[in-house]
């Protein structure tokens, strides 16, 4: 997971094209991470700026949701936001995953039958 992490704060940095002081990130420390960084638990509520971003991702992420709900019905993606609700799960195992699942997502890992519809 610390690997994930380093690599997607490194990409998210390196498409910027800017010189930047320091990064405020929110949440626990990632060790080996070769950005400026300050990582602030609970940063959303201690920093406006972490705060701000964080509206940003979440209406963004919420944006990508809605047109994944168009583009892949039955999954809830407009309502649940991608999160593994109960009718989620039902979902994935009655239509099998979408091309956006990630295998990495507990229920299709760790429930054979999913994993075997998604090979």
């Amino acid at each position: 997971m610390a690997e994930a992490v380093r690599l997607s704060f490194t990409r998210a940095a390196g498409a910027l094209n800017l010189t930047v002081d320091l990064y405020l990130i929110d949440g626990l420390p990632v060790k080996k991470l070769n950005i400026p960084a300050e990582f602030i638990v609970k940063g959303d509520s201690k920093s406006l700026s972490i705060a701000a971003a964080s509206i940003i991702a979440k209406v963004t992420r919420d944006d990508i949701m809605i047109e994944a709900d168009r583009k892949y019905p039955g999954y809830g993606f407009a309502s649940n936001k991608g999160y593994g609700t109960r009718d989620h799960i039902e979902a994935i195992r009655k239509l099998g995953p979408s091309p956006i699942h990630r295998m990495s997502f507990a229920p299709m890992k760790n429930d054979s039958q999913l994993r075997f519809r998604f090979e």
